[in-house]
C-alpha cells in the first residue's frame, strides 16, 4: 500500500483525511501549529505548548470506524458549556494539553492519544514549536499588518505578503521523514493563508516537499472565487491562489490541482497558473451541496482515488 501525507489544518484537512482513510491506512497528517483562537488560543497563552485544536481535529478524523473509535471521536470533539473557565474548551484539547504539560514530547503525546483512539495512520505537527502567522493586506484605506491565524483568516483586502513568527522554525524529523518516504503528498483545502500556505513557510518542510519523489495534489477551496465581504482573499480567483502559492515555493512542483467546477471562471488562466507549478487542472464536482463551502467526503474519496490510481488501495 502506498504512503500518503496530507498537509493542512482545521476543517479542510479533516475532510481530506476523512476521504483518504477510506482508501489507505498508510496515512500521515501534517498539521499547522499556529491556531490562536478559542480554546487553543487560551491554552497556549497559559502553557508553553503547541496549540492543540487542529491536531485534535485531525486525530478525530482518523478515529477507528467502530464503536470505540466513534465514541472517542465524539469525546475528543466535545466542548464544555458553562459559566466558568472551562466554557468553550474542547475535551481533546485538554487531553493533549495535560500530556504536554507533563513534559511529554509533543509527538509522543500525539501518538499516545492516537493509540487510545485507534487512529488510522499518524498525526504530526508542522513545526517543533508554536507559530504565529502575520499577513500584510492592501485595503481600500491602505496597507495593514494582521497577526494571528484567526485574524489572517478573516482579514479583508488583498494579501501582499505572508510570514510565520518566529521565522525559519524548526521542523520535526518525524514529519520530514514522512514526507521523504511518501508516495503522495496532498495539500488543502482550507483557509489558504492560515492553513495551507504556512506549510511552505517552514524552510525544512518546503525543502522536503521539493525533494520528495511523492506525486503532489493541491486541492483548492470551494470559495476561491467568492467576493463575499470578510472572506479570505475576497474577490480572488483560483488561479490567484496558485500564483501566490508559486511565489512562495517556485521550485515546488505540483502534479495535479483538484478544483470544483463551480469556482472556475477562466479555465485558460487557471491552466496557465497550474502549468507554472508543473501540473494540470482536474475539475470535478466535490462540493457537499449547492452553495456549500465544504467538500463532500464521498466525492473527495472518489476523485482522489481516481487520480491516485487503484494501486493505492491495499
Amino acid at each position: 500500500m502506498q504512503k500518503v501525507v496530507a498537509l493542512g489544518g482545521g476543517h479542510g484537512l479533516a475532510a481530506t483525511l476523512s476521504a483518504l482513510r477510506k482508501i489507505t491506512t498508510e496515512l500521515t497528517a501534517i498539521v499547522t501549529v499556529a491556531d490562536n483562537g478559542g480554546s487553543s488560543g487560551r491554552l497556549r497563552e497559559e502553557f508553553p505548548i503547541l496549540p492543540p485544536g487542529d491536531l485534535r481535529m485531525a486525530l478525530a478524523a482518523l478515529c477507528a470506524d467502530d464503536e470505540w473509535g466513534r465514541t472517542w471521536a465524539n469525546i475528543m470533539q466535545h466542548r464544555f458549556v458553562s459559566d466558568g473557565p472551562l466554557n468553550g474548551h474542547a475535551m481533546g484539547n485538554l487531553l493533549l494539553a495535560s500530556l504536554w504539560n507533563e513534559n511529554e514530547d509533543p509527538i509522543v503525546g500525539l501518538d499516545r492519544v492516537g493509540e487510545l483512539l485507534r487512529v488510522i495512520g499518524r498525526v504530526l505537527p508542522m513545526a517543533a514549536q508554536p507559530l504565529d502567522i502575520e499577513g500584510t493586506f492592501i485595503t481600500s484605506t491602505g496597507r495593514i499588518v494582521v497577526r494571528g491565524q484567526k485574524e489572517v483568516a478573516t482579514a479583508k483586502g488583498r494579501i501582499e505578503s505572508l510570514r510565520v513568527i518566529p521565522e525559519n522554525p524548526q521542523a520535526r524529523l518525524e514529519t520530514l521523514n514522512a514526507i521523504r518516504l511518501a508516495d503522495w503528498a496532498i495539500m488543502g483545502p482550507g483557509s489558504w493563508f492560515s492553513s495551507v500556505m504556512p506549510h511552505l513557510l517552514v524552510p525544512m518542510q518546503q525543502d522536503a516537499l521539493i525533494r520528495t519523489k511523492a506525486k503532489k495534489i493541491l486541492i483548492l477551496n470551494l470559495d476561491a472565487s467568492s467576493s463575499t465581504v470578510g472572506d479570505e482573499f475576497a474577490g480572488s480567483h483560483p488561479e490567484e491562489y496558485l500564483e501566490f502559492f508559486h511565489s512562495y515555493a517556485p521550485e515546488l512542483k505540483i502534479d495535479y490541482c483538484l478544483v470544483d467546477s463551480s469556482v472556475v471562471r477562466n479555465a485558460r488562466a487557471l491552466d496557465a497558473a497550474a502549468a507554472k507549478l508543473g501540473g494540470q487542472v482536474i475539475t470535478a464536482d466535490v462540493r457537499k451541496g449547492p452553495g456549500s463551502v465544504h467538500h463532500d467526503v464521498a466525492k473527495l474519496t472518489m476523485h482522489l482515488g481516481h487520480i491516485m490510481g487503484p494501486k493505492l488501495v491495499g
